[in-house]
């Protein structure tokens, strides 16, 4: 699952992004990936291990609404759209 998304630009400041995407490990496991700054630079980059698929899930819905709720639009979602 994938999920992009962005604010709406400022007169005088560039929009902010908010990435979110889901990454199988090796040892059977999901790595929450998220990446946000300005658009147009490099941004702050975190990861988050989870051990099943659906704790990563419930973590990347959970962070997504959080960004809504700061004023952050879904650009670009690909993935499980029925939980997203």
């Amino acid at each position: 699952m994938r999920i992009y998304m962005q604010t709406p630009p400022g007169i005088d400041k560039a929009p902010r992004y908010y990435h979110l995407f889901l990454q199988e490990d090796l040892l059977d496991g999901w790595t929450l990936v998220k990446e946000s700054g300005n658009q147009g630079s490099s941004g702050r980059l975190q990861r988050q291990h989870f051990a099943s698929h659906e704790e990563a899930q419930m973590a990347l819905v959970k962070a997504r609404d959080a960004q809504l709720k700061r004023g952050y639009r879904v650009v670009f979602a690909k993935g499980d759209e029925h939980s997203a």
